[in-house]
């Protein structure tokens, strides 16, 4: 094997003469202590190489050894459930092999080669096959129903095919190809820079139901579709995408914690196990894979990390599952991306990240999408991916900020100063937005309710409306307003603190249904329309917000979901009170 000489360290930036054998993006392993490495900028025979583990006493001389492949993940049985770093390695064996603290050069296979499999094999001897054709199935875990698939590149014609219980490694089915005879197993290898096929891109047009009311009622992202949640330190980033990540109605969650604090991390992996799956009752963490690369790990993990989720993600995508991928943060991401540049003496962009920052970002986002899989059964997938970004002091005209809003098309804007009045989730209704209104509105009315579209703009319209008021209200005060004008800020009001602002850690208040949604916001609305109602009628304003009802509507986001006849109740007491408050002024102006 021909080797190369280390003549230059800076940081996890390594320099190696004599590479001319080697290729960009290949994996390298260096020194005698075997550190993984990958090759980033080739200039002659002098190869530039990103480490993904600690370099501390590492000096020029030793030896780089090309693996001749690039970063690539297993993918197989055995993701589910699992916890790796930022290049694929089982955090929980690193921990058994060497300690709490990942040790330099510790080698740990990605998937388990020992554990048994129940294959069942869904093809037959005989049978055509194409890539992402479907082989058998392997039931990972109670949730989730693995297929072995024809890896991308591969057809031909199965010679053998059998039932049992075998390891990741061993062979399931011969194929005859054109090239001779080619034993499948149960694992594939996939380069994480590189997008996995699909035979065609489709129009997201279903939503990802989240559970969470401001994103499913007004900014809602469909599957298949790209969001961000910029947003300044504290605003409830990470509390929104472990929210998303527990209960949207997606079948796979992949979740990068990229650079975030280990403790955040540590809440992750302290809850999933003891949260249940809202449709199976099962433990979240039967669909979900787990990667990690906190604050305190090498920065240039950090880079690969969020590859290494997609490409897991698109595996899943690939069977026919709807994915989610939740992606915290980008910013830290792009943080490693600048230092590993400035490291390479490349010429610096905006604040010092890369010039290439906004093409990295689109071919990250870009591999998110709703696709027609590869495979004769015509099975359809859907990869969701939803950023955070961490823009410093909350300044959102940072250019992470702005590469990402220019590539997504929904943004969940954060505020400070919703989450400093405890208001939560803080996204600003006034300035996020979603560009999947239409396509989703069109699902919502026909699923959901035929004037889901026209209560959402209702509602919307109510808060834009509050935001002029208040304008108005500092110039010349509360009092100065109308009666009606007046009860329009009520009803605003309690459109954020009755529906928008949710609990995240209350048992009926974390996660609503999409019906239920539409009766709370409908019931909001209705008393805002009675109120007025009794207004025209003559009824003081101070006797219709002293109706106990109103306590009743606060109270109403607790109401469980199989009582939502509960709410019809509300509308007729509703209905009684206001009808009362208008009996007694007819009777007090007689």
């Amino acid at each position: 094997m021909k080797v190369g000489k280390i003549v230059k360290v800076s940081g996890p930036l390594v320099i190696a003469e004599g590479m001319e054998h080697a290729r960009i993006y290949d994996v390298v392993n260096v020194s005698a202590k075997n550190l993984i490495g990958e090759i980033i900028e080739m200039r002659g025979g002098s190869a530039s190489i990103q480490v993904y583990e600690e370099t501390s006493m590492l000096g020029p001389g030793e030896e780089v050894r090309t693996t001749g492949e690039p970063l690539a993940v297993e993918l197989g049985p055995g993701l589910i459930e699992s916890m790796f770093d930022g290049i694929q390695r089982p955090l929980d064996k690193i921990r058994d092999a060497a300690g709490d603290f990942i040790e330099k050069g510790v080698s740990v296979a990605s998937l388990d080669r020992e554990r048994k499999w129940k294959f069942q094999p869904t093809a037959k001897a005989g049978q055509e096959v194409t890539a992402g054709d479907i082989l058998g199935t392997v039931q990972e875990t109670v949730i989730v129903v693995h297929k072995i698939m024809v890896p991308p590149g591969v057809q031909g014609k199965i010679k053998k095919i059998e039932a049992g219980e075998f390891t990741i490694t061993d062979t399931v089915a011969v194929l005859e190809t054109a090239n001779g005879d080619l034993n499948l197993t149960m694992m594939q290898k996939w380069p994480v820079r590189k997008q996995r096929p699909s035979a065609m891109k489709l129009t997201p047009d279903e939503p990802m139901i989240t559970g969470q009311r401001v994103v499913d009622m007004f900014f809602p992202v469909a599957k298949g579709g790209t969001a961000c949640v910029p947003g300044p330190f504290g605003s409830g980033k990470t509390v929104i995408q472990h929210q998303l990540a527990k209960w949207s109605d997606v079948e796979i969650v992949v979740y990068v914690g990229c650079g975030e604090r280990g403790n955040e991390m540590t809440d992750v992996l302290n809850e999933f196990p003891e949260l249940r799956d809202p449709k199976t009752g099962e433990p979240l963490m039967k669909r979900t894979v787990l990667i990690a690369n906190t604050s305190n790990m090498p920065v240039a993990a950090r880079e690969a990390s969020i590859y290494t989720g997609i490409t897991i993600a698109e595996y899943f995508r690939d069977m026919g599952y709807s994915v989610a991928l939740m992606a915290d943060s980008t910013s830290r991401w792009a943080e490693a991306l600048r230092e590993m540049s400035g490291r390479l003496e490349e010429m610096p962009g905006e604040e010092g990240y890369p010039a290439y920052l906004g093409s990295r970002l689109s071919e990250f986002y870009e591999r998110a999408g709703k696709v027609k899989c590869l495979g004769k059964d015509g099975r359809v997938g859907t990869l969701t991916a939803i950023g955070a970004v961490s823009p410093p002091g909350g300044d959102l005209s940072e250019p992470v900020s702005q590469a990402t809003l220019r590539i997504v098309k929904v943004f969940w804007g954060l505020d400070a100063d919703l989450a400093y009045r405890r208001h939560f989730p803080a996204i600003q209704w006034l300035t996020s937005y979603s560009l999947y209104l239409t396509s989703v509105g069109q699902w919502t009315n026909a699923n959901i309710n035929p004037a889901f579209d026209e209560l959402r703009a209702s509602a919307m319209m109510m808060l834009q409306e509050e935001a002029e008021l208040n304008e108005i209200v500092r110039l010349v005060g509360f009092d100065a307003l109308s009666e009606r004008d007046q009860l329009k800020l009520e009803n605003s009001k309690s459109v954020r603190e009755d529906f928008l602002q949710q609990n995240s850690f209350h048992e009926l208040d974390s996660y609503t249904s999409m019906n239920k949604q539409y009766k709370l916001l409908e019931l909001v609305l209705f008393f805002g329309d009675e109120a007025a109602r009794a207004l025209g009628e003559g009824v003081y304003l101070r006797k219709i917000l002293a109706l106990e009802v109103r306590e009743q509507i606060a109270r109403a986001k607790y109401i469980k979901e199989d009582s939502l006849a509960d709410f019809d109740a509300l509308r007729a007491r509703i209905t009684a009170d206001i009808d009362g408050l208008i009996a007694e002024e007819a009777t007090a102006s007689a």
